[in-house]
């Protein structure tokens, strides 16, 4: 039965990226946060670094929202999920409030995410470079989709008391409300490199000070009692709360250790994977492969999620007892699912330095991003998914990976372009695809039990 769930909640978007998005959105759950409220943080997408500095400011683990991963219709109950018991709810958008998957209209938009949650949105504009057209663009945003409720406006990057003035001026005459207006900042900046801000995990303490910098800024430049009203008019959603329980139960038995790669190297993953591999009877347990040079004790399965390992590759080239490791429980047929970062792992070497040679493969950095959703179906049995399975998921990486002969691939992709991709051999799973395992939680299942079936 669909119950009514309800929370206040507000979507933060732009009119494109780099307009300030995840300045205000980290701001403002900091904010609300000191105010001793319990904030739920999420990011519409696939992005995973935005993610950890919405932890940092609200202490709760960031959740993504994404409609072409996951489907339209899982994005209200994960939004349940997360958000069950928060006093509000906050999510940043991605890229510009209408764009989405290409050449797919709405899907995957933040105005998708808004409508599917029947959130209010505030409009991040950067202003630095306008003054009166600052209300053409508001109303082209408010009127193109009359099913995306904008409730307000926040000015970023503004340079005087005379610039405001005039902002405000021309978004009265408008009709909209300015629930903020934030000057120029560098100083609270986060830094970023070739994917985008470099990860919390990299960066801690300079990450906690950045954010508590935001969260002063939002406070002494945003009308939080407006925004915490607007967050209160959004109306309840029916819909029941995912729940990795509701994937189908191992059998009983042991419970194997699935150890996850952790630390400043291997900093990108769903928060849901761990849940649903928890759920389905296995015991998760972090490491850090730039530190600890064994493998979690009794591990019986591997995930290796994504990351930056071309950044530390000497570092983990070094620890080769660590690499050893890895390569011995490989070849003894363990399952392994690695992505992205993880398949750079795996490798011969990466950009010369040795990695753990499981793949007969070496990789290296270039100046090609390689960004998109791709739809996939699996190619060969796994420990992750029997072939024939499909998926949807993201690919997000400036390195290449060059195979040996005989390999077998891990998925074919049948969309935006088709081809091949990754690795299966014996318990391995390797590929650059990104995916979300709440989309298909017996992916989750099936690797447990890979995992309980080892001696």
């Amino acid at each position: 039965m669909v119950t009514s769930f309800n929370v206040p909640r507000l979507v933060v978007a732009a009119p494109s990226s780099g307009s300030g998005k995840t300045t205000v959105a980290t701001g403002l759950m900091a904010a609300f946060s000191e105010r001793g409220l319990a904030v739920s943080p999420h990011k519409a997408g696939p992005d995973y670094i935005d993610p950890g500095y919405h932890a940092l400011a609200t202490g709760r683990p960031g959740r993504n929202l994404d409609a072409f991963m996951c489907g339209p219709e899982l994005v209200p109950p994960l939004f349940a999920h997360a958000a069950a018991g928060c006093d509000l709810a906050v999510v940043e958008g991605v890229m510009g409030l209408y764009d989405g998957a290409a050449g797919r209209g709405e899907l995957a938009s933040t105005a998708q995410v808004a409508k599917l949650l029947r959130a209010p949105v505030v409009l991040v504009v950067d202003a630095s470079s306008q003054s009166r057209s600052v209300a053409a663009l508001v109303h082209g945003f408010a009127s193109f989709d009359p099913q995306v409720r904008l409730g307000g406006v926040i000015l970023n990057k503004v340079g005087s008391d005379r610039h405001e003035a005039m902002l405000r001026e021309a978004l009265e005459e408008a009709g909209m409300p300015v629930l903020g207006v934030l000057r120029r900042a560098p100083q609270v900046a986060a830094p970023s490199r070739h994917l985008g801000l470099v990860p919390v995990a990299e960066r801690r303490a300079d990450a906690l000070a950045a954010v508590s910098a935001l969260a002063a800024q939002v406070r002494a430049g945003c009308d939080l009692d407006a925004l915490m009203a607007l967050a209160r008019t959004a109306p309840p959603l029916s819909t029941d709360a995912w729940t990795p329980a509701t994937a189908p139960a191992r059998s009983p038995g042991r419970r194997p250790v699935i150890a996850v790669a952790g630390g400043a190297a291997f900093t990108f993953s769903y928060a849901e994977h761990a849940e649903l591999l928890t759920a389905a009877g296995a015991e998760v347990v972090t490491f850090d492969p730039l530190r600890d040079e064994a493998l979690p004790e009794g591990t019986a399965g591997l995930v290796i999620g994504g990351g930056f390992p071309e950044v530390y590759a000497p570092e983990l080239s070094a620890n080769e007892p660590l690499r050893e490791a890895v390569a011995r429980f490989a070849a003894a047929g363990g399952p392994v699912a690695a992505e992205c970062a993880g398949l750079l792992y795996l490798a011969r070497s990466l950009d010369g330095k040795p990695m753990c040679g499981v793949l007969d493969a070496d990789a290296r950095m270039s100046e090609r991003l390689t960004l998109g959703y791709r739809e996939a179906v699996a190619v060969s049995d796994s420990a992750l998914a029997p072939a024939g399975t499909r998926l949807r998921g993201h690919e997000f990486h400036r390195t290449v990976i060059e195979p040996g002969a005989g390999t077998a691939p891990a998925w074919g992709f049948t969309h935006p372009d088709r081809r091949v991709e990754g690795f299966v051999q014996r318990g391995v799973h390797a590929s650059y695809l990104h995916t979300h395992w709440a989309a298909e939680p017996s992916v989750a299942l099936r690797f447990a039990e890979a995992a309980a079936a080892r001696p």
